[in-house]
């Protein structure tokens, strides 16, 4: 059976400070931040996740984003190195927190950088988005660390957003979603669904049809629905203005060893 197990880390003191690259800076309430966060981690064990729960890193501003520190595959997780300094020291409770869980360790190493958001894995597929935060080292690292199990590596361009996975992510299918402005290369992926919004590209399975999606897409989630998949809306608005979106906030683990 997959395991559903999903890392998550509470917004930190400092989360208005957390970088924004490719958006104007608007003020963030923190308060309604943690309770956006909250009902976050309640939506995924209301469909059947266990969170684990990271030590904080209150010293870190965009610390509650936690995929950018991890790429899971298989047993594996790969420490990211961000291509953003101030970000690199977010890695450290995360590598506890992994190795706790029984999963082989390896790190991304200088020149290379890697953040988990630019990492869309379908099935044995991982497309690797290198950008702004991920460098062709980083993307040959992912190759070197995974291939050997079996994955295929591919790099795709990203210029027009933070993350790959702020322009894309997939349904259950392997179908790749995302907001046409936003995508460098559509043509990459084998099958492409454009939808009408930004965040309506940014889905986390949940399991079977059940897809959580931002309340900031609502008529991406009435597409999805008319196509048979059941969206589960979580408001994250103040997360949004970080250049943050659902997947940002968890890593999900779906293949530990028992």
């Amino acid at each position: 059976m997959p395991t559903k197990k999903a890392l998550i880390r509470r917004p930190g003191p400092r989360l208005a400070e957390g970088l924004v690259t490719h958006i104007e800076r608007e003020p963030v309430d923190a308060e309604l931040a943690l309770e956006q966060w909250e009902a976050y981690g309640e939506a995924l064990r209301a469909h059947g996740w266990e969170t684990v729960e990271v030590d904080p890193a209150d010293d870190c501003p965009d610390s509650v984003f936690v995929e950018d520190t991890v790429v899971m595959y298989k047993n594996v997780a790969l420490i990211a190195r961000s291509g953003a300094e101030s970000r690199r020291d977010e890695v450290a409770g995360v590598e506890e927190a992994v190795a706790h869980l029984g999963c082989s360790v390896n790190w991304i190493w200088e020149p290379g950088t890697l953040d988990g958001g630019d990492v869309l894995k379908i099935g044995d597929t991982i497309y690797v988005g290198r950008g702004g935060r991920t460098n062709a080292a980083g993307v040959q690292q992912v190759r070197a660390a995974f291939e050997p199990l079996g994955a295929r590596v591919v790099a795709v361009p990203v210029s027009k957003v933070l993350h790959l996975k702020s322009a894309v992510t997939a349904l259950p299918d392997g179908t790749v979603i995302g907001h046409i402005p936003k995508v460098d290369r559509p043509s990459l992926f084998p099958s492409f669904l454009a939808v009408p919004e930004e965040s309506g590209a940014h889905v986390v399975l949940l399991g079977g049809a059940k897809l959580l999606i931002a309340a900031s897409a609502p008529k991406s989630a009435e597409l999805l629905a008319d196509l048979g998949h059941d969206p589960v809306v979580v408001d994250i608005s103040e997360f949004e203005k970080l250049e943050g979106c659902v997947t940002c906030l968890s890593v999900r683990l779906r293949d530990l060893y028992a």
